[in-house]
Parts: structure tokens; C-alpha cells; sequence
């Protein structure tokens, strides 16, 4: 279906075919004629299928003459860098229609100028709810002829804490008004919501992933543990890639891993909730222009980013929420292109975890072998002789360098050699020096030699062998099956393991904790003296094997006791 189809006005039919927009997505074939009668409605869609057109068309056609000084339509958007891009957004369906003046409102921006734009008469005000509270209560936002509100990403916004001010900013609307809700989940908050806030809404359910995702290859790289970084770092330098954009769960460890990729000499910066909107605004325009090749963020930092043109997305932790998969690899592969979405993983249990993903968005999530530094060196040389090869002649006459170099006494091949190294160099600065340990791919063969590792923490903490085994296990991916005899003494335990994945395991719990204890595991040397006290102590305080469930007492006891209830039953019965 195509958008000159539907009933709306000329202006907004020039705007959107200057766009490129020609037939419409599912969502916005669904929502714009509900939203054009004004129903309520809830639509269920992911993020990259066209929400914001769903909504801003129709807002943008149901301003009128009679609204130039006042607000008609209320958006809510979790984030400043999703209310920035929807107001845009908005302002291009809006291109012919003058009378439509919209502005975006959100905290760490100047109070004062939103105050100043919405005395000019915005009647579209595109806001985070935080912000939008704030200017209620100052007064400065009026609210009283509204019309409709819309919550855009409405799940986000309830994670994000916003619940009190999303049920304080509806109750001081006016009930006669249309309530419009989209969400990329429906957990029971939302639902709570749209009973308590709609009339009889209409919903819409868009099954999107597929759609979403179709245009993104997808792979997986099984990583050592503590290595993510290194391994992170060669795919960037083996790739060449001029567009990244990088997942992780927390601030923090955005903040860590940028240094690290500065560190390193990849042009990379970070983005998330705790910096100031300048800091976000400069790291977002360093980014659009390439100035910066990598870009780090969280999920809600990165909610409303669109940057056209990236080449990849990575995964540097595991998505905490299948959806947020889904958001995260649908910044690449827009607009009629290709793209790739890479997931660094470090043990079984994280793989099964991108299994449930790969079955949830109906894709198949590739495992790659991770590169080693001499396959990316020859990458790079192939790709020097490409660009050596396409270079246009030499205008300029230089031939006198070369004598002056040859009467130094280099000839020509050494001067070539030089140059191509030193530019080699450069390519390939950076990389990691280690060989990356591989995980274990399958389990303990019967027969296999074992060897033991040392744990120092034992009884003194009370440790039992399920917490060992269960860190084990977690840590390095492995079957529970993998591991064989624990041994707890005092202040150290052994466990046997397979003596061919001795360095993986100990690769992988170098930073272990046990219970809450940090630990250091080693390889076994030996019977230490503390080993041999303690093996004495248990013989001495050997359970004994004939206690029950009665207690310390035993079986013959036990047993003692039943004989006389056994003869009085007897004796009733006859």
C-alpha cells in the first residue's frame, strides 16, 4: 500500500515522496489510519520498521489552525537521543505544512531556551518524561487542549523508572484524548497502562524480527575468558571497517573498553546515560562525520541513534533481553544494504543462551573461528598490493631522491622495502601479542589423562564441592561431566580435570570467584603439610556410616525402638 493512497493532505504527500518513502511498512499500513480516525492503540513492533512515520504522520495531519498556540500533541521517548531523532523526524513530514512547529524537550539541555521555543507555540512537543514534569511543574508546558499523547518505546521507559512520571503526566491531561502506545514488548506494567489510560484500544501486533534482521548476517566468536578485548581488538584491525558500532551491558565497562581502544590506536569513543549532553552531542557528530571509526555504547544510550552506513555491529556482552538483541544488530544493514553483527561469547552456557536468540529472531548465528596475527598480517600485506597496484603514476619527476638514496648506497628495492614496512607497520600496530586460548569443544574422553588444579580456599570458608563445581563450570563452559574427583581439605581443594584443557581452565578462572571468595587456581604441585593434617582430621571424625534419618543414632537403635511398636499393632489386629 502506498501513502498517496491513504487520505492525506498534499503537503505532507510532497514531504514524504521527497524522502524516498513509497509503500508503506506493515506498522505504519496498520497504524495511520486508526491514528487518522482517532483510536486508541497499542502497537507492538521493533525498533528499525518505521514507528516514528506510524505516529508523526498522523500527528502532523491532525494540526489545524486552531493550534498554533497551543500544545495538540504530546510524544514521550525514553532517551534525549530518541526525542531529538523522532522531532526531526517530525519536522520533515511537516516540511509543507507551516503551521505545524514542533520542539524537542529533555534533560541536560538549557531549560531556558525550551522555555523560550515553547512560548513561540510548538503545538508537537516531543519530550522525555523526566523533562516533561519538570516543565509542568514550572508551568512553562500547558497541556490543557491536548489532544493526543503518544509513548514511544514504552517498555524502555518503564525500565528506565519512568512509570511515576508517565501516570503523573496522564492524569494532568485531559481524559477526552487520544492515547497512542508502542512498544517493542508487552510486559504486564504496559498492560497495566493501557487499561488504566485507554479507551477500548486497538492493537496492532507486527511480527518484525524476521524483517528486521533479514538484510544482517550474523555470527559468533567463542572466546577465552578475560580476553573478549584482545579478541575485540583483532577483528577490528582484521576487518577494516570504517563504521562499528559496539554493544556492552554497563557503563562501566564502556568506559573500559574505550580506553583500551584508544589505547590501542582505534579511533573509538564512548556513549552513555551518565555523560552530558554536549559529551553526547560531540561523541554523535564525530561519529556521522567518521572522525571517530568506533563507537561504544549501552542499549538505552543507543536508543534513537541513526547513523546510515555501519558497516558491522558487536556484541561485546551478550544482550540481557532477546529485543535488545534486535535493537542492537538493526543499526546495520539499512536502507537496501548489507550488514554484519558479530558476539563475543566465553563459555556453553552463554552459546546455549545465543541459541535461544538465534530460534526467538529465526536466524542462524554462524560460529567463526577467531582470526590469528599472522592471518591478519597477510590480510594486510594482500591489501597493500591492491592499493600499491591502483595508485595512478607518478607525475612529478623524483627520480633524483632515488640517486641521491642509491648514491647512499640503497638501491631501489630497498628503498621499496622500507616504505611498504614502514606502512605495514602502521596497519598492524596494536595487535595483540598472545596466542588465544581455545575453548573446549568437547567433553572428557574415558581414558584420558587428568591432572589436578589447586584451589586455595577449603573448609575454613565452608565450601562445598557443589559451589566448586557450579564456579567451574560456569567459568569455563564446560560439562559438569568434565570434571572428576574434588577433594576439600582446610584451606585448599583439588579438582581433577583433563590434562589437554589445563591452560583453557586456567586461562578462563584467573579472576574466579567462589561463594563471594576471589580465589587462585593453580596447577596441583603435590600433598602439602596443612593436605596431610587434614587428611588425619578426617579420620578421626570419620562419619559414622550407620546414622539415619532418626538422627546420630544407630540403625541397631533405631531398630530396637520399631521391634515393641511393631508387637503392640500386632496385638491390636488380633
Amino acid at each position: 500500500m502506498h501513502f498517496n493512497e491513504l487520505n492525506l493532505s498534499q503537503e505532507i504527500i510532497t514531504a514524504v515522496e521527497e524522502l524516498g518513502f513509497l509503500e508503506m511498512t506493515d506498522i505504519q499500513k496498520e497504524s495511520i489510519p486508526l491514528l487518522m480516525q482517532g483510536a486508541d492503540v497499542v502497537g507492538r513492533s521493533n525498533t528499525g520498521t518505521g514507528k516514528t512515520a506510524a505516529f508523526g504522520i498522523p500527528a502532523v495531519e491532525s494540526i489545524t489552525e486552531a493550534d498554533r498556540k497551543s500544545v495538540a500533541v504530546l510524544i514521550l521517548c525514553p532517551t534525549r537521543e530518541l526525542a531529538m531523532q523522532a522531532c526531526e523526524e517530525i519536522r520533515k513530514f511537516a516540511k509543507y505544512k507551516r503551521i505545524v512547529k514542533t520542539t524537542a524537550i529533555y534533560g541536560g539541555a538549557s531549560m531556558e531556551r525550551q522555555i523560550m521555543e515553547l512560548k513561540r507555540g510548538a503545538n508537537i512537543v516531543i519530550g522525555t518524561p523526566g523533562r516533561v514534569m519538570d516543565h509542568i511543574r514550572r508551568r512553562t508546558l500547558k497541556l490543557d487542549k491536548l489532544r493526543t499523547v503518544i509513548l514511544d518505546e514504552a517498555d524502555e521507559m518503564l525500565n528506565m523508572g519512568f512509570r511515576e512520571d508517565i501516570e503523573a503526566i496522564l492524569s494532568e491531561i485531559p481524559e477526552e484524548r487520544q492515547t497512542v502506545l508502542f512498544s517493542a514488548t508487552m510486559p504486564p506494567e504496559i498492560l497495566a497502562i493501557t487499561e488504566k489510560y485507554q479507551r477500548e484500544p486497538v492493537h496492532i501486533k507486527i511480527k518484525s524480527a524476521q524483517k528486521t534482521v533479514e538484510s544482517v548476517k550474523q555470527f559468533y566468536f567463542m572466546v577465552a575468558m578475560g580476553r573478549k578485548t584482545d579478541a575485540l581488538k583483532l577483528l577490528l584491525k582484521a576487518y577494516s571497517l570504517e563504521a562499528v558500532m559496539v554493544f556492552c551491558n554497563t557503563k562501566k565497562m564502556v568506559d573500559e573498553l574505550t580506553e583500551e581502544l584508544v589505547k590501542s590506536g582505534i579511533h573509538a569513543a564512548g556513549l552513555h546515560g551518565d555523560m552530558k549532553q554536549i559529551q553526547r552531542t560531540q561523541v554523535m557528530n564525530s561519529f556521522k562525520s567518521k572522525a571517530i571509526t568506533v563507537l561504544v555504547a549501552t542499549d538505552v544510550a543507543a536508543r534513537g541513534i541513526d547513523v546510515s552506513g555501519i558497516d558491522a555491529v558487536f556484541n561485546y556482552d551478550i544482550p540481557q533481553d532477546n529485543e535488545y538483541y534486535i535493537h542492537r544488530i538493526g543499526r546495520t544493514g539499512r536502507a537496501g544494504h548489507d550488514g554484519t553483527a558479530y558476539t563475543l561469547i566465553t563459555n556453553r552456557r552463554q552459546q546455549y543462551e545465543l541459541k535461544d536468540i538465534a530460534k526467538y529472531v529465526k536466524a542462524d548465528i554462524t560460529e567463526l573461528p577467531l582470526p590469528e596475527k599472522a592471518d591478519i598480517i597477510a590480510l594486510k600485506k594482500d591489501e597493500l598490493v591492491k592499493n600499491i597496484a591502483q595508485m595512478p603514476s607518478v607525475q612529478e619527476n623524483c627520480s633524483d631522491i632515488l640517486d641521491k638514496l642509491a648514491s647512499m648506497g640503497i638501491d631501489y628495492r630497498e628503498i621499496a622495502l622500507r616504505l611498504i614496512n614502514e606502512r605495514l607497520q602502521k596497519e598492524i600496530a596494536g595487535l595483540p601479542e598472545f596466542d588465544m586460548p581455545k575453548p573446549l569443544k568437547k567433553g572428557k574422553k574415558s581414558g584420558a589423562k587428568t591432572v589436578k588444579i589447586d584451589i586455595n580456599i577449603g573448609r575454613n570458608k565452608r565450601i562445598a564441592p557443589n559451589f566448586i563445581l557450579g564456579a567451574l563450570v560456569d567459568a569455563t563452559g564446560m560439562s559438569g561431566q568434565d570434571f572428576g574427583k574434588i577433594d576439600i581439605f582446610d584451606n585448599h581443594t583439588t579438582v581433577e580435570i583433563p590434562e589437554d584443557e589445563t591452560d583453557y581452565i586456567l586461562e578462563s578462572t584467573n579472576s574466579l570467584k567462589i561463594n563471594g571468595n576471589k580465589v587462585e587456581i593453580k596447577l596441583y604441585k603435590g600433598n602439602s603439610v596443612s593436605e596431610k593434617k587434614s587428611r588425619k582430621t578426617e579420620k578421626q571424625f570419620k562419619p559414622d556410616r550407620r546414622k539415619s534419618a532418626y538422627g546420630n543414632r544407630k540403625k541397631a537403635d533405631v531398630f530396637n525402638d520399631y521391634i515393641p511398636n511393631r508387637r503392640k499393632r500386632i496385638k491390636k489386629r488380633h
